[in-house]
């Protein structure tokens, strides 16, 4: 018999379903992982469950485990924490983190898959990725004791960004969103929180990551002379409009973009993916983190729950999926 699983597909953009799935068996080196529990990253699975991935960007996008095409039938996803059934026996019975999509039981090579700390709850370590994102940006920034910096966006991953931020020694974190009950959140975190107008300026760091033209612009406001917006958003589809004139180049202004699909460049002789993964899964001891987790539901009500969080009527952060205890039917 055929092993079994089951997985949330997107079938057309707007309407998801869970599909039976035949499993391969696995190989020598790989392993069994029966999920655990599952994140829905807010901001790029949503865009992606609206049909927004532009044509130009549908190679560039692909998850590392991805089935189907852009915009659909596709099986999109990328933070998964799942038990190992089968493997090999360093890895049998651990918890571990993969870049997979929502599916009760999945096949990877053993490579794929970073074990969880025992310090990190599985609930928490669905927080990795995005927590990797993080990490990566901050070795784009390069940022400096006793910098001035505003994160602009308190979403999933501005916020994670200023829980990494606010350990910095001397350095000013303030987590702008125009949302009032994001203060909560940063108070959380451990950094200040102001609505847009009335955030610090002088800034010589400035994380953008709010995925909004007005949120772009008013980072450029807050920036010292010679500062710095690194660019953590991505727009999609969308054509954003920067304010390139008045005193952008008088001030001598950068922007600068910072994506997690490949190594930041100050680090990428010294340092794998599996080891900035590694180092996100160590960082999530931390239980502030747990303030990025708004919201949860069962697995088999995702197809149900996926068009609230799109449309914003469930405006969590990180979505936390669960899965049943019982494994699917080998």
């Amino acid at each position: 018999m055929k092993r079994a699983a089951r997985a949330f597909w997107l079938r057309s953009p707007g309407h998801g379903e869970i599909r039976e799935v035949a499993l391969p068996e696995p190989a020598t080196d790989d392993v069994v992982v029966r999920t655990l529990c599952s994140g829905v990253s807010r901001g790029t699975e949503t865009l992606v469950f609206r049909g927004g991935v532009p044509g130009s960007q549908h190679a560039t996008m692909r998850a590392p485990f991805q089935d189907g095409e852009f915009p659909g039938p596709v099986k999109y996803g990328y933070l998964n924490v799942g038990l190992v059934e089968e493997g090999p026996a360093p890895l049998l019975g651990r918890t571990v983190f993969c870049l997979y999509p929502h599916q009760t039981r999945y096949v990877v090579p053993a490579k794929a898959v970073t074990p969880v700390p025992d310090t990190v709850p599985a609930a928490r370590a669905v927080l990795a990725g995005t927590v990797e994102t993080a990490v990566n940006a901050l070795w784009d920034a390069a940022p400096l004791i006793g910098d001035r910096i505003a994160v602009v966006g308190a979403g999933m991953v501005g916020a994670c960004v200023a829980a990494l931020l606010s350990r910095y020694p001397a350095v000013r974190v303030q987590l702008v969103d125009a949302d009032p009950t994001r203060a909560g959140l940063a108070e959380a975190l451990g950094v200040d929180f102001a609505l847009p107008a009335d955030a610090a300026g002088g800034c010589d760091l400035v994380v953008h990551a709010s995925a909004t033209e007005d949120g772009l612009a008013r980072s450029l406001e807050l920036l010292a002379p010679e500062g710095t917006v690194l660019e953590m958003s991505w727009y999609g589809d969308r054509r954003i409009s920067l304010p390139l004139g008045e005193a952008f180049h008088s001030r001598r202004l950068v922007v600068r973009s910072s994506q997690v699909g490949a190594v930041s460049p100050a680090r990428r002789s010294r340092r794998t993916f599996a080891d900035r993964l590694a180092l996100a899964l160590d960082l999530l001891a931390d239980p502030a983190f747990d303030a990025l987790v708004t919201g949860e539901c069962a697995f088999e009500e995702l197809p149900r729950v996926m068009p609230r969080l799109a449309s914003g009527e469930l405006p969590a952060l990180c979505h936390r999926v669960v899965y049943a205890t019982a494994a699917d039917p080998v």
